[in-house]
C-alpha cells in the first residue's frame, strides 16, 4: 500500500469531485461579474501590501481574480467558453484515470505552490491562477498525449504537440526572467509530483491509457453482453436503449445512424 493509498484510506472523505469544475466556474462568474463592475479583478488579485494591510482576502481569491485582459468582446466570451469546457473535460479525465482523491490532491498542491510562489514572488505573475489550468493541462497531455484538440476549431492538434508549445514559450519567460523558474516549479508543483516526475520514472499510475481505455474496456463489455451493438461506433442496446439497430449489406448489425448506403 503507498503513501496516497494510506493518506486515502485515512482522509479520503476530503475528496472534492469536479473540483477544476467548480474553480472553472467561479473563474467564469468573475470574468461575466466583470462586465458591470470593471474593478473587481483588481479587488481579487494578489498584493502583498494589502493583505499584509488587512485584506487577507486576496491571498486566496487572486486564484480565480481576472484583469479582463482576455477582453469583453466576441473573441472573448468564446475563448472563455472554449477555456471552461476543455477544463471540464479534463477535471472528468483526470478523475477517471487517478481517482477523486488523488486528483484533489493534486490541485490542492497547486493551489497551496501558487500561493506560497506569490508571497515569495509578489506582483511577478498577476494572473498566476491560470496555472492551474496549465497543470492539468499539462498532466493530461502527459496522461494521454495523443488526443487531439481542434486548434481554431478547425486544424487537429495532438496535445503533446500543444504540451511541448506552451513548455518553448515558459522556456523564454525562464530567459527574459529567471524569477519564473522558481515561481513556475511551485505553481506546477501538482504536476510535476503526480504526473511529470512519475512519467520520467516509467510509473505513472494510468499509463498510456488512462480513462478512454477505461471507457473502452466498458463498452466492450457492454458489447459483449448486448444483444445488438453497432459495428461502427460500438454502441450497443445496453449503452442506448433508444437505438434502432438494422443488418447492412456486409452482414454486420449497424445502429440506424451508422447504417451503410
Amino acid at each position: 500500500m503507498t503513501f496516497l493509498d494510506r493518506l486515502e484510506k485515512r482522509i479520503g472523505w476530503l475528496a472534492f469531485p469536479g473540483l477544476l469544475r467548480f474553480y472553472a466556474i467561479f473563474h467564469g462568474m468573475v470574468y461575466v461579474l466583470q462586465w458591470f463592475r470593471p474593478d473587481l479583478g483588481k479587488l481579487l488579485e494578489f498584493d502583498l501590501g494589502r493583505i499584509m494591510a488587512g485584506e487577507v482576502w486576496r491571498a486566496v481569491t487572486f486564484l480565480i481574480a481576472s484583469s479582463g485582459s482576455i477582453g469583453s468582446g466576441v473573441f472573448g466570451i468564446l475563448a472563455t467558453l472554449f477555456f471552461v469546457m476543455v477544463a471540464f473535460m479534463m477535471s472528468d479525465a483526470l478523475e477517471e484515470a487517478w481517482g477523486v482523491f488523488r486528483t484533489t490532491l493534486f490541485h490542492v498542491t497547486g493551489f497551496l505552490g501558487l500561493i506560497t510562489a506569490n508571497f515569495l514572488f509578489p506582483s511577478l505573475m498577476p494572473e498566476s491562477g491560470t496555472l492551474i489550468y496549465g497543470a492539468a493541462f499539462f498532466a493530461f497531455a502527459t496522461l494521454f498525449p495523443k488526443v487531439e484538440f481542434l486548434l481554431f476549431f478547425i486544424l487537429p492538434v495532438q496535445v503533446r504537440f500543444l504540451a511541448w508549445l506552451n513548455v518553448g514559450v515558459w522556456v523564454l519567460a525562464v530567459m527574459r526572467d529567471w524569477r519564473m523558474l522558481p515561481f513556475l516549479l511551485l505553481g506546477y508543483a501538482g504536476y510535476l509530483l503526480f504526473a511529470g516526475i512519475p512519467a520520467l520514472r516509467g510509473k505513472l499510475q494510468s499509463g498510456a491509457g488512462g480513462p478512454f481505455h477505461g471507457v473502452l474496456r466498458r463498452q466492450n463489455a457492454a458489447k459483449e453482453s448486448a444483444f445488438h451493438a453497432c459495428a461502427h461506433c460500438q454502441r450497443s442496446d445496453i449503452s442506448d436503449p433508444t437505438l434502432e439497430f438494422r443488418v447492412g449489406a456486409d452482414g454486420r448489425e449497424y445502429c440506424t445512424e451508422h447504417l451503410p448506403k
